[in-house]
């Protein structure tokens, strides 16, 4: 089989998109990565937060390499109970209102009970509400239609539904013949599925990396701090592996993999940059070189935790961030084969 098998990847982000796991409630999907690479072999554990870390030996132990990619998406909580049965929301993470409006979403209570229910605008209704139009998206009008028989607050406990109860959305994942996929949480399952290949890659290709790598699947980067612990001393070297934004005045694209310069956190590690755009230039890989005006990744956050080490930020380009996001299967295999050649390169100089 041949190296990046993009067809795979996609099939693999199909696979994770359509396993819930907003911010806070990622147990089933950690659970999943973890059946898939239970036949490598390799060194797995949770930490503490819940992410999984694997470690994966190299020929030096004293400088060691991090990549990260995040399973956790955004969502929502349960912040009220409306007396007319419907529930108010409490966003997690960072996403507009206006996003979401119209979406279909599962409520998950505490005992693992699911219910299907609508994201709608309270005044929804253009034979009913004159402002239905102009009304603002915002968390006083945007509530959630639950598909059971409820009347009142009363109802609605009484499936066992409360207050603090995990929404999440759905996510319209589809392949298109033209190359595309288009779905939610893109951000950040693309880059997950890319680095599970790869970590099956070294094992199938009886790789011997010429660093310990160790890759973590983060679990609360949504909420800012998925990446910023659990990072042995050793290491030197630490890529996130996130998602490029697109839009008005950004370089990056769908067609290649992003390499960030900058972003909301300041500047990333200049040699760490020129180091991954050298391996694509002589890998025939094509790039972008972007910024982010608002954007922070695990990295970042490892940073502002006061971990001393390199650190860089490489993905896919996915159009509409937080939204109905899309991407090229052309970008996750540039993406795929820039980690595949950084993993086996020489060191960065700092």
């Amino acid at each position: 089989m041949t190296y990046p098998n993009t067809k795979e990847t996609m099939n693999l982000i199909q696979q994770l998109t359509s396993i819930p796991s907003p911010t806070g409630n990622t147990y089933k999907v950690i659970r999943f990565v973890e059946s898939y690479l239970k036949e490598t072999g390799y060194e797995m554990k949770r930490n503490n937060k819940g992410g999984l870390l694997i470690t994966i030996p190299g020929e030096n132990e004293k400088r060691q390499r991090f990549l990260t990619a995040h399973v956790d998406t955004l969502g929502a909580m349960v912040k009220e109970i409306k007396k007319n049965g419907r529930l108010k929301l409490s966003m997690i993470g960072g996403f507009k209102w206006n996003s979401v409006e119209g979406e279909y979403c599962q409520i998950e209570t505490s005992s693992g009970k699911l219910f299907s229910g609508t994201i709608l605008m309270h005044q929804t209704s253009v034979h009913v509400y004159k402002e239905a139009g102009d009304a603002k998206r915002n968390e006083e009008n945007i509530e959630v239609r639950i598909d059971e028989v409820v009347k009142n607050a009363e109802d609605v406990r009484a499936l066992g539904i409360e207050v603090g109860d995990f929404v999440s959305f759905h996510p319209r994942v589809e392949i298109s013949d033209s190359g595309f996929i288009k779905s939610r949480h893109l951000d950040d399952k693309a880059s997950v599925a890319i680095l599970l290949q790869l970590i099956k890659r070294i094992k199938e290709e009886k790789i011997r990396l010429p660093f310990t790598t160790h890759f973590l699947i983060s679990n609360n980067e949504e909420i800012g701090y998925g990446g910023n612990s659990n990072i042995p001393v050793e290491t030197v070297e630490y890529l996130a592996v996130d998602m490029g934004a697109l839009g008005d005045g950004q370089a990056s694209d769908e067609y290649t993999v992003s390499i960030c310069a900058k972003d909301s956190s300041g500047p990333y590690h200049l040699g760490l940059r020129k180091h991954l755009i050298q391996l694509a230039e002589e890998n025939n890989i094509d790039y972008k070189v972007d910024i982010y005006p608002y954007y922070g990744s695990d990295a970042s956050a490892a940073i502002r935790a006061g971990n001393d080490i390199i650190h860089g930020l490489v993905g896919p380009g996915i159009d509409a961030s937080h939204a109905f996001e899309r991407t090229h299967e052309s970008s996750l295999h540039h993406t795929e084969k820039l980690l595949y050649a950084y993993v086996q390169s020489k060191a960065v100089e700092c």
